[in-house]
């Protein structure tokens, strides 16, 4: 537990994940609340009233959880405040936390198209059926209120919502006007960059339309340049001081990453998967959604750049360096 400054403090609690511990921010403000609520674990629970104690605080003193994205690490304990009625964050958040099984359905029917759009082969498929498994650390619930971008953070003034889009198609950070102090979740690591992960469309939507979080996540991380962000207060790891060559950094390795896979398709066409074998020899296997997200996040930004085209031919995607 950190005191921050008179208003926030960091508590971290742990969680089953190579990701390592996750933090939790108590606000103090017009409502005592709570920005993300950790990983449903009986030791992050612990750890968590612990800390809270050691402030002068109980479970029962949260009036308001507020969440920065909806992976599992971030909204595990959400159904553990009693007088908690506000649960709020970007809309996009209340599928996972309602477990709407139509949306999971739809989520799984994306990456089965997208997979085999990709080229991968059906020895993968059964990854699929593992998608829902971090479900089991979630916490059950519903938003009371949707916010976005531009919104002022409900019983916070002086702190205003901003999309940070990349990461999680749901994620969103907040800003603290008066000093540029941004609670940013998983956007902003000092110690790694963040995986901008692939999800699908919004339902009714055709697979064309998804979204392309590499581009949302360099815009998004400009955007923290342009905004003047002078402090960011993590989802992980330490806090990140003057993040603007941290941020330059970032994207100058993400565009020699792309560079890369630009010489891989002027020796040849590919498919996605086969350039994801490519560049990660070691990983892919294991972590076939990470290192696609990938591979397809910078064949997006080369695609952007004009740098490369895309054709479907029996069935698959192939890139072609222009």
């Amino acid at each position: 537990m950190k005191v921050m400054d008179k208003t926030i403090s960091q508590i971290t609690v742990p969680t089953p994940f190579a990701v390592g511990d996750v933090h939790i921010y108590l606000l103090k403000g017009d409502l005592l609340s709570i920005i993300d609520a950790g990983v449903k674990t009986k030791e992050a629970w612990e750890t968590l009233k612990e800390q809270l104690k050691r402030m002068g605080y109980f479970p029962k003193d949260i009036e308001q959880v507020i969440l920065t994205h909806h992976h599992p690490d971030h909204i595990g304990l959400i159904d553990q405040f009693p007088r908690a009625e506000r649960i709020i964050a970007h809309a996009n958040v209340d599928p996972w936390i309602q477990r709407d099984e139509l949306y999971l359905q739809h989520y799984k029917q994306f990456f089965e198209k997208y997979f085999s759009l990709s080229g991968i082969p059906e020895t993968f498929l059964p990854y699929l059926n593992k998608l829902s498994a971090p479900l089991n650390y979630v916490g059950k619930g519903e938003l009371t209120r949707f916010i976005d971008e531009g919104d002022e953070l409900p019983g916070h003034p002086g702190w205003q919502v901003i999309d940070t889009k990349g990461h999680a198609q749901s994620h969103l950070s907040f800003l603290r006007k008066t000093d540029r102090l941004l609670v940013g979740g998983d956007h902003i690591l000092e110690h790694i960059s963040s995986n901008p992960l692939m999800e699908p469309p919004s339902p009714g939507e055709s697979i064309e339309f998804r979204p392309k979080p590499m581009l949302q996540y360099r815009r998004n991380l400009q955007k923290c340049i342009d905004l003047r962000v002078d402090c960011v207060l993590p989802g992980h790891g330490q806090v990140v001081q003057k993040p603007k060559s941290l941020i330059e950094n970032r994207l100058k390795k993400q565009q020699e990453r792309a560079d890369k896979v630009f010489d891989l398709l002027i020796t040849q066409p590919q498919t996605p998967f086969q350039l994801c074998t490519q560049i990660f020899p070691r990983q892919f296997k294991n972590q076939i959604d990470l290192t696609m997200s990938e591979t397809i996040g910078q064949l997006d930004y080369l695609e952007n750049e004009g740098r490369i085209t895309k054709k479907t031919e029996d069935g698959k995607l192939i890139y072609y360096a222009n």
